[in-house]
């Protein structure tokens, strides 16, 4: 594990000769890091008193300040604690040409935890492997990750903290909890080696740097940042190579496709069968969602399917059974600008529910897989490591408790056909119908693997697909909200 640790004692002078050169590199690397797509990440953990809050102002008074946001993450809230562990770092993550710094992160939670618990080493171990995926997402995305402890011994650590407290205008910041950590000093400092020592990882390798002496530790810092940076740099701006033509997909998995095709389409309900049982239905699914809140349990439901397949009218069913304080609609398009400059999944972790709440996706993250893989909008590894990142994604929130229930709403080639015609010939549906939706009908068959593909890939224990059988919308409708009421009651022990 690589070490950086400055001479101690930097005199000032010494500390001032050797800044104007620092900043100045800082900020011409910022300029560069404006025109590549990339972002900094910038974590900066260490043992209490390190002066985590001294090396960002000094960062954010050397570098221009339009390009770096700042966090300091402490107790999470409520809002924060009503969603998975992540939740609160995705919606901070940089956009490209930024920087990012952390002060506290994932890593000072679980030594929060271990030192407040105990935890268990197979809770650890599942803590550790989540954030080890976390930042190789981030790595595989372009991110730069830079992590810095900032290591102080327990004598160094109580001679600081008897500084602060003898001045009155830094007395504040030796809290009841820094008395705590320092009288735990030993015990932290172990659990921290470990987890930097499981953490430590191509693309997120951690840097320890000696704390004691201010000026070398500010110098180190920002030398380190400069160097990673201009390294990184220097490898996005090298030349590469032409991307290669988008080949016809191969199944990954046939088994996927053969579940698909396997599904019968012929299934008939009568308007009056549909408006006998429809009633039940909503009031089942209405009663289970009234049950999920007052156990304080998420939904979320995602809408995938062939266009015209009736993911619009199916939403608006289920909807019509919950409470509309309670529940959002996401639909999902072209991704803006902004999301453009994110991991893809970031547009879809700022909508995770609070405790209690319904999120229904209209389309979702696995577009990556499907229209991103066929169209070109990502590159082959980028689509094969996302059923990967998707399915830790769901485990995330299930495992916080969140029910996933996930639809494919299948309809046949003919049947698609019959619908976009009927679109293009009625005057309040033909805002539905365009060109794309006709290319995108033209390539049917590799769109069939995809979907295959995504099945196989896809469907966990904890966040099954369920295929819906669409050519009859009622049909369709119907078994929705059988579907949704019983994943919930199931979810809930009902």
């Amino acid at each position: 594990m690589a070490n950086a640790r400055p001479v101690h004692r930097l005199s000032k002078k010494l500390y001032d000769a050797r800044v104007p050169a620092l900043r100045e590199e800082l900020v011409h690397l910022q300029v560069r890091l404006k025109e590549v797509p990339s972002k900094v990440l910038l974590i900066l953990a260490g043992e209490e008193a390190g002066g985590r809050g001294e090396v960002i102002n000094t960062l954010s008074g050397w570098l221009d300040p339009r390009g770096v946001e700042t966090f300091a993450f402490r107790q999470p809230s409520d809002e924060e604690r009503e969603r998975p562990l992540m939740w609160r770092y995705w919606r901070c993550l940089p956009v490209n040409g930024r920087l990012g710094i952390f002060a506290g992160s994932w890593y000072t939670e679980l030594l929060r935890a271990q030192a407040d618990q105990g935890l268990p080493a197979a809770t650890s171990a599942h803590h550790i492997e989540h954030i080890r995926n976390f930042e190789k997402l981030l790595v595989d995305d372009g991110t730069l990750i830079i992590k810095i402890w900032l290591h102080l011994t327990k004598g160094e650590q109580r001679l600081r903290l008897a500084e602060l407290a003898a001045n009155p205008d830094t007395a504040w910041r030796v809290t009841d909890e820094a008395r705590r950590n320092h009288r735990l000093h030993d015990r932290l400092a172990r659990s921290s080696a470990r987890l930097r020592a499981a953490t430590h990882r191509p693309g997120a390798q951690w840097t320890v740097i000696d704390a004691a002496d201010p000026r070398a530790r500010n110098l180190a810092v920002a030398g380190l940042v400069a160097r990673k940076l201009s390294a990184h740099l220097k490898r996005l701006e090298a030349p590469r190579p032409k991307a290669p033509r988008i080949a016809a997909p191969k199944s990954l998995k046939p088994a996927g496709l053969a579940r698909l095709l396997a599904l019968p389409l012929d299934q008939k309900l009568s308007s009056s069968e549909y408006e006998a049982k429809r009633e039940k239905w909503l009031g089942r699914l209405h009663r289970a969602t009234r049950a999920a809140q007052a156990a304080q349990r998420s939904i979320v439901f995602v809408f995938e399917g062939w266009d015209a397949a009736g993911k619009g009218g199916a939403i608006r069913r289920l909807t019509s059974a919950i409470d509309a304080q309670d529940y959002r609609v996401i639909p999902v398009a072209k991704p803006t600008d902004e999301e453009k400059s994110h991991h893809y999944l970031w547009r879809f972790w700022r909508h995770v529910p609070r405790a209690g709440l319904v999120t229904v996706y209209d389309r979702s993250w696995y577009g990556r897989v499907l229209v991103e893989r066929l169209e070109g909008f990502c590159t082959e590894p980028e689509w094969r490591r996302a059923f990967g990142e998707m399915n830790d994604f769901e485990q995330q929130l299930v495992e916080h408790g969140t029910i996933v229930v996930k639809f494919w709403m299948h309809v046949s080639a003919d049947e698609q056909l019959k619908r976009f015609r009927e679109r293009e010939h009625t005057a309040y549906k033909q805002h539905k119908i365009n060109a794309e939706d006709w290319r995108n009908r033209r390539k049917w068959h590799p769109y069939e693997i995809a979907v295959g593909d995504m099945l196989a890939l896809t469907d966990t224990p904890s966040a099954p697909w369920h295929l819906i059988p669409a050519n009859n919308k009622r049909h369709a409708r119907l078994q929705i909200l059988k579907t949704a009421a019983k994943s919930i009651e199931d979810a809930l022990g009902l």
